[in-house]
């Protein structure tokens, strides 16, 4: 087996749950509208740090289409699929994009743009400065 590379993606990205590898950015979520057999899925214009499976023929509420399952790299989990073809005219829109599985990923906002601010009281106040 050849040398593993990892993508670090830069920004708000969505990781997987499992290894906390990342998946895919903020900025390429299409839309928080789809389900699987586990609850909620988001669908991505890109993904990264992933492996695909085979392709297989699979009926889903929307009709049928050709798919692949995909991995994390890293930890091997299941994190969702990916749409290589749509048969019916209004679902082509999904060709070549990525389903995250909610609950099998984690979202992360880039820990360098946040502070943080001390709330706890201060020992001295001003007047006590003085």
């Amino acid at each position: 087996m050849g040398r593993l590379f990892v993508v670090e993606l830069e920004g708000r990205s969505y990781r997987c749950k499992f290894c906390k590898t990342h998946l895919a950015l903020a900025d390429d979520l299409v839309s928080r509208g789809f389900h699987c057999r586990r609850g909620k899925a988001y669908l991505f214009n890109n993904a990264v740090n992933l492996i695909v499976g085979a392709l297989e023929e699979r009926m889903m509420l929307s009709g049928l289409h050709t798919v692949a399952d995909i991995f994390c790299c890293c930890c091997g989990q299941i994190v969702g699929w990916k749409y290589e073809a749509a048969h019916e005219r209004s679902q082509k829109y999904k060709e070549g994009k990525f389903v995250l599985e909610r609950g099998r990923i984690v979202d992360e906002i880039d820990f360098s743009t946040e502070f943080y601010i001390d709330t706890r009281p201060s020992v001295l106040s001003d007047a006590e400065d003085v």
